[in-house]
């Protein structure tokens, strides 16, 4: 027998269920069952179809991790719209681009952000414009609440499982942002993984510390919801309410970037205290494995249990994790040497490191190759971009898709990244592509060539640096400064973008050819590190 796999049935399993538990402590304090979370969603599917916007139209969700965003979400799916998360950090000419790539309908903007749509409104072909606080926000825009209260019902589209509804952009790592295409299928399967791997159990109570835009949560939207467990929902990262929360909230599950665990343990030095109310407490961590003294305080001295993730927005993101409790014990030394490994596969998953001719490296802990990935939780390709598509999925290996990171696999079986191939720099849990910071120095006067890498941050696990030959060739007088480099980059930028440093150099490493050799400024920069990524 086979069912359509939709993303519809995550709420509505949990309306079935759980109706009259409660599904989300929103960020004001008020609290909402599964039943009015669901009459809720469906009051936002009816006012989008009452404004003409139809099965396969984009509404766009700009929004911190609040209420708001699970019932638009959830609205969106259930008129058949494609569900378009955005970036909140972002500045107004990345939503300007966003908006007209995907061919956005709609919009729903937290009051804290709406001004950076308005700001580009009259360039973009979105038409609704809604708000959780009207009177805050200059322009047209309709509050969600009065929005919900004139809407009547909504008519459920007949909906396929390949049909897509997610499209997840990218940071734009390699250019322009790209939108990364999720069918239902994909993004049911992925959460159906999560739930078995990260063990979601109804009742759990999930804290809201990842945002909800980023891969739709990391499946999270959907596998919490599905399970009838708890949302707790925040407006960003504070060590402060997220101790309050785990105290008072019997928070089981959080995720978090290895930057903020190491805020949490830092808050915790500083203010003591009790870290939770005596639960059972699980933290999932993505990217590159964080330090051990951060691995020892959120294990030995908090009493949780770590897992280490790891993924891209193309794949779920979730492909492989390192919780294999059969090959270390909870309270051993012996679980570093694991939890740095990005581990093995998740269920369905195919990881394979390969070499420049797509043959598997040997597992021997030292041979590198690029990770690829086959799975069905793997994006099916980038919104009307069929080119990069082809290329992301057949260059070494024809139908994988190829992460861009470079690993070794050890005797078990286990990947560990070693490096990366493309230019990306992952700061504090966020994207940042090199090419995008070497494109807005390159436009300044004083800048006569440019290499952009990612150097190691106690804080954020890597950040960016800047190497700028002045276009004068004086390193004496190069005709600007560093602080004036880095406000010239605020103007253009996100601010979590800019380059955290400058060294003006006479030249910059090259190729015969003239290809600059970042590799060599990484060596220099990494000097000492076990490998050159970070823990952000």
């Amino acid at each position: 027998m086979e069912k359509p796999l939709l993303v519809t049935d995550f709420l509505d399993r949990a309306r079935r269920n759980y109706g009259d538990r409660e599904a989300v402590l929103a960020v004001d304090g008020t609290r909402y069952t599964y039943d009015e979370l669901g009459e809720r969603a469906d009051g936002f599917a009816a006012a989008l179809q009452e404004r003409g916007v139809g099965k396969g139209d984009r509404v766009a969700v700009l929004d911190p991790n609040t209420h708001y965003h699970l019932e638009a979400a959830y609205g969106s799916f259930q008129a058949g719209a494609v569900h378009t998360p955005l970036n909140y950090r972002l500045v107004e000419s990345d939503f300007e681009y966003i908006l007209n790539d995907a061919g956005v309908t709609a919009i729903y903007a937290d009051a804290e952000y709406a001004d950076r749509i308005e700001a580009v409104r009259d360039s973009v072909p979105t038409e609704t414009f809604i708000t959780n606080d009207a009177d805050a926000v200059e322009g047209d825009w309709e509050a969600f609440d009065e929005v919900l209260a004139d809407a009547g019902g909504y008519e459920r589209p007949v909906m396929s499982e390949d049909e897509v509804i997610t499209i997840n952009y990218t940071s734009g790592t390699t250019g322009d942002p790209k939108g990364v295409c999720r069918t239902h299928r994909t993004e049911t399967l992925h959460a159906y993984t999560i739930a078995v791997h990260q063990e979601l159990r109804d009742d759990d109570t999930y804290l809201w510390t990842l945002p909800m835009f980023h891969v739709n949560g990391w499946g999270h939207l959907y596998a919490v919801t599905g399970m009838g467990a708890r949302h707790v929902c925040t407006r960003g990262v504070d060590a402060a309410e997220a101790f309050d929360r785990l105290r008072n909230e019997d928070v089981t599950y959080f995720c978090a970037a290895p930057t903020v665990l190491k805020m949490l343990g830092d808050h915790h030095d500083e203010h003591g205290g009790a870290v939770d109310a005596g639960q059972d407490v699980r933290v999932a961590t993505a990217g590159a494995a964080p330090p051990e003294a951060t691995v020892r305080t959120i294990e030995d001295e908090f009493g949780w249990y770590l897992k280490h993730v790891y993924g891209a927005t193309e794949t779920g993101p979730l492909i492989t994790t390192s919780d294999a409790r059969r090959y270390f014990e909870d309270d051993s030394d012996d679980r570093f040497a694991v939890k740095k490994t990005q581990g093995f596969g998740y269920l369905g998953t195919e990881i394979r490191v390969v070499d420049e001719d797509g043959e598997d490296v040997a597992e021997d802990g030292e041979t590198v190759g690029e990770i690829v990935v086959r799975g069905n939780q793997v994006m099916d390709g980038y919104w009307e971009k069929p080119e990069a598509t082809e290329e992301a999925f057949d260059d070494r290996v024809e139908g994988y898709y190829h992460m861009g990171d470079l690993a070794v696999v050890d005797d078990r079986g286990m990947i560990t990244i070693q490096d990366r191939k493309k230019d990306i720099i992952i700061s504090g849990g966020e994207n940042i592509s090199s090419i995008e910071l070497e494109d807005a120095l390159f436009s300044h006067d004083a800048v006569g060539d440019v290499a952009v890498i990612p150097v190691p941050s106690e804080e954020w696990g890597e950040t960016p640096k800047a190497f700028v030959v002045p276009a004068n060739g004086d390193l004496a007088d190069p005709g600007t400064s560093e602080g004036e480099l880095l406000a010239f980059c605020r103007g253009r930028l996100a601010s979590f973008k800019v380059p955290k440093h400058v060294e003006f150099v006479k030249q910059l490493p090259k190729t015969a050819t003239g290809k600059i050799q970042k590799y060599e400024l990484r060596q220099q920069e990494w000097e000492g590190e076990d490998r050159m990524v970070g823990e952000g």
